[in-house]
């Protein structure tokens, strides 16, 4: 090789290691940063713990892909299992203790790598590291009011006095709809045990100073959050090139995915949900199978986990390329319904009072075509059957109160959606008032059947205003029809 080029390529490999640092260490500053926070709220005379994910088995002896807890992933930044982080904000210094599984070479032979300590400081900035195997020992020891090297009676003495004068309080993330059967998480098992051993504490509950963290995004996210919508934006038009008549579900699934995958995302967000035909009515439809046909719609809602960053998109489009005049009838009530609902999306508002306006536009649209007889009550909920709006982030359903005001830093989808199936009629009630609203609005049922439109899209509020993430996904009738005129002719799959 050339010593010029050899240069180049020494050059461009430093330049590499300088961006995968300075990522790295982003990452960490960031991390600190929302662990600082959160033992703001806790208190000094709390001891939080919190758990990664235990691994879910798929069948015999292979696990489900590991996902993990999203909390302890929110505060560590780390993906393996059996981690725990024990946070005492009452401390001098060694605030935070984190604990991972020992190394193992031959479980590593079958696994991979698993961090070692130092390489466990290095992605989360805590200095302080232990095996996970020393967990329950250094926890009966703080909880008993001894101190464990380098964790000192002199360190932990603002927890120390808050157990001896009876005040401390251990926090856990528990489990939300929690019942007195099953199993016990790991948190409410360590519950029961220190409750059983130890006195001057109680147990609380560190869940909601994680949910209200968590919905204000910090800037290091957002970039992660713009970043997976721009994988998932693309995938989403590979969608659409790869959708005509004869060709299958699965295919537009596979060119999502290939996207996803491609662009470095390590999976999708949740299962991709390819509906043609009637399909495009089911909310969360995973079938696959079925094979288009030409003047059908195909609602797609598909977007990618880019580094525990999830947004959420859904489109649908016709499969020949043109809008038919009744696809068109419902599809510009939801278009409409989303516009009006950005309009409502600005600081102080609400995820609730998104959804309301889309309501309220849904209810006029319906009333036009027939398919209700009253914009007083909730008949529009026969077509209209979910929510407007649901927060993202580590999560693609992330956590948050739909009624907290809307604040910069906020990401969150708009998508309503109609579904005309008429398989709804039957579930009513046979009232006279129902039989007589059945005989009304049949003909328009019988109309607009088996057709389903849902738009939606991914926002950030920033400072200057609301800002779509999605937005170069083509989206109103004649962006959708000017881009699959576009679409080169596929080999199609063969059955």
């Amino acid at each position: 090789m050339p010593v010029r080029k050899t240069r180049l390529a020494i050059l461009i490999g430093v330049a590499l290691l300088i961006a995968a640092s300075a990522r790295a260490s982003e990452l960490s500053d960031d991390l600190k940063a929302r662990r600082a926070r959160v033992m703001e709220r806790l208190g000094p005379d709390a001891i939080a713990i919190l758990w990664s994910a235990p691994a879910a088995r798929y069948s015999l002896d292979i696990d489900y892909e590991y996902r993990q807890d999203s909390n302890l992933y929110y505060l560590t930044g780390l993906t393996q299992e059996e981690t725990i982080l024990v946070l005492m904000p009452g401390n001098e210094s060694r605030r935070e203790i984190l604990f991972i599984r020992d190394r193992n070479p031959v479980r590593e032979h079958w696994t991979g790598h698993r961090l070692t300590h130092e390489e466990a400081t290095e992605r989360t900035g805590i200095d302080t590291v232990f095996a996970t195997s020393q967990f329950e020992s250094f926890v009966a020891a703080m909880l008993d009011r001894r101190g464990v090297d380098p964790v000192d009676e002199k360190q932990a003495a603002r927890l120390f006095d808050a157990l001896a004068a009876g005040r401390g309080r251990v926090a856990l993330t528990l489990d939300a709809g929690r019942g007195l059967n099953g199993p016990l998480s790991a948190p409410l098992e360590l519950a029961r045990k220190i409750r059983e051993r130890f006195v001057g504490f109680q147990v609380t509950d560190a869940t909601p100073i994680l949910t209200t963290q968590r919905m204000v995004k910090t800037a290091y996210e957002r970039r992660l959050l713009i970043k997976s919508l721009e994988i998932s934006s693309e995938a989403q038009m590979a969608g659409m090139r790869a959708a005509r008549p004869g060709a299958y579900e699965y295919e537009v699934t596979a060119a999502i995915e290939a996207v996803h995958r491609s662009r470095g995302a390590s999976s999708w967000s949740y299962p991709s949900i390819v509906g043609s035909g009637p399909n495009a009515t089911i909310l969360h439809y995973h079938g696959g199978e079925r094979q288009m046909q030409a003047g059908e719609l195909l609602l797609v809602d598909a977007a990618c986990n880019y580094q525990y960053a999830s947004g959420d998109i859904t489109r649908a489009y016709p499969v020949s390329g043109t809008f038919s005049p009744l696809q068109r009838d419902i599809y510009q009530i939801v278009l409409q319904a989303q516009d009006e609902g950005m309009k409502v999306a600005k600081a102080g508002s609400s995820l609730e009072e998104i959804h309301k306006k889309t309501v309220e536009v849904i209810k006029a649209g319906l009333l036009k075509l027939g398919l209700i007889t009253d914009t007083g009550g909730d008949q529009y909920r026969m077509w209209y059957t979910h929510g407007a709006s649901h927060y993202i982030g580590i999560d693609v359903h992330d956590v948050g109160d739909r009624r907290a005001p809307l604040a910069p830093g906020m990401a969150f989808v708009i998508e309503p959606g109609i579904y005309i199936r008429p398989s709804a009629l039957d579930s009513l009630p046979r009232t006279p008032e129902n039989n007589a609203l059945i005989d009304k609005i049949q003909p328009a049922v019988k109309k607009y059947a088996d057709i389903g439109v849902r738009v939606e899209d991914s926002f950030v509020l920033e400072e200057s205003g609301l800002r779509r993430l999605s937005a170069s996904v083509p989206r109103t009738i004649e962006e959708i029809e000017a881009f699959l005129r576009k679409r080169q002719a596929p080999v199609t799959a063969q059955r």
